[in-house]
């Protein structure tokens, strides 16, 4: 199946080194030339993200899907924020409204006191068995074609149905992070994307296979995406240069107190990967990740187009279909992504992807396993 690249959009200019760009009053003006930016430059979908104050993504995937044609929209999503059948109908009308350019990036949430600042003071373990019972109802109700019944212990429903499905059959790719136990439990049953952070290649070929086991327990498939931070220069020389300056730029700054008041799992990974080296796999980097705690996608691939996209082929190897890939410059790095990382990564896929056909239909199968 042909690699998917995923980016991210904001709702506002950033300033300077950009680590988190979700934040910020709306411009409408951006989001349009952002949207349409990453569109050019050969992006399938954008992430939209989410943070306890703001701008609504189900809104900005809206405006902005109304000012493109082929770019699809993936929006982050707590569980909870809202009742699910109600999740259920917004979502399927959504994707309706986008013929189908629409997926979800299901998050439960890394820090209590952002949680908290939405009025949420359910800890980690229940939130995941309540996004659990989240994602069974609004699954009931896209597939079913009599009235949903349901009683757990967060959530229940009375002859529940609605009248829009989704315009995608069943329904919107449904992609979902972290790495708590409560949380590869409730993607392995719920989900169907396991969205990683970046690794180095040996941790997520560790994960790849955990994964597959747990979804192969619910007779499940096991699909992955895996997000980076590229970058990249005309030399290999000028790529390391720019990677001390763009972490001297954010070492400068202050991390906002909801990001530093609790880690995650994910983020205790990272920084554990930190702690063994700066570089790993050649051109792996994870000063960033440090310097920002471990928190958001902040692990790099540093060097020229050509080398990072041959760094990013090896995790498609190992059957990671999908990559989101950001810079630290979401204006000047989407141009850059687009005249040459992307290309190259879609090269090496298609190559990598006739190889296997070539070797027969358990390579072909593997390929696929990999895929959207």
């Amino acid at each position: 199946m042909p690699v998917r690249i995923i980016g991210m959009i904001g709702v506002s200019p950033p300033q300077g080194a950009s680590v988190h760009v979700i934040a910020g009053s709306i411009s409408r003006d951006w989001i349009v030339k952002t949207s349409r930016d990453h569109e050019k430059a050969g992006y399938d979908e954008v992430l939209i993200g989410y943070h306890s104050s703001s701008a609504d993504g189900f809104g900005i995937a809206g405006f902005a899907g109304s000012h493109t044609e082929k770019l699809s929209f993936l929006i982050a999503h707590r569980p909870g924020r809202v009742l699910p059948a109600l999740a259920a109908r917004k979502i399927a009308t959504l994707d309706q409204l986008l013929d189908g350019r629409l997926s979800m990036h299901i998050i439960i949430g890394g820090s209590d006191a952002d949680q908290a600042q939405e009025g949420d003071f359910t800890d980690k373990r229940e939130r995941y068995e309540r996004g659990g019972e989240y994602l069974d109802i609004m699954r009931r109700l896209w597939t079913s074609e009599s009235p949903v019944d349901f009683e757990g212990r967060f959530y229940r429903v009375q002859e529940a149905r609605s009248d829009v499905r989704p315009f995608q059959d069943p329904y919107p790719t449904l992609l979902f992070g972290g790495s708590s136990e409560g949380a590869l439990e409730m993607g392995a049953r719920f989900c169907d994307t396991f969205a990683m952070f970046g690794e180095p290649l040996k941790e997520t070929g560790e994960r790849i296979a955990d994964y597959r086991r747990r979804c192969a327990a619910h007779g499940r498939q096991a699909k992955f995406n895996v997000s980076f931070r590229p970058i990249i220069a005309p030399t290999e020389g000028q790529a390391w240069d720019k990677a001390r300056r763009i972490l001297a730029d954010i070492q400068g700054k202050p991390v906002p107190k909801s990001e530093t008041a609790s880690a995650s799992v994910s983020n205790l990974r990272l920084m554990d990967v930190a702690a063994k080296g700066e570089i790993h796999d050649e051109r792996f980097w994870t000063p960033i990740a440090s310097a920002t705690g471990g928190h958001g996608n902040t692990t790099c691939l540093v060097g020229t187009a050509e080398q990072v996209a041959r760094s990013i082929l090896k995790y498609y190897e190992l059957g990671v279909g999908s990559f989101l890939l950001r810079g630290f410059d979401p204006d000047r790095d989407v141009e850059d992504f687009g005249r040459e990382l992307i290309p190259a990564i879609r090269a090496g896929a298609d190559a990598l992807d006739r190889s296997a056909g070539q070797r027969g239909p358990a390579g072909a199968a593997l390929r696929r396993e990999g895929g959207r």
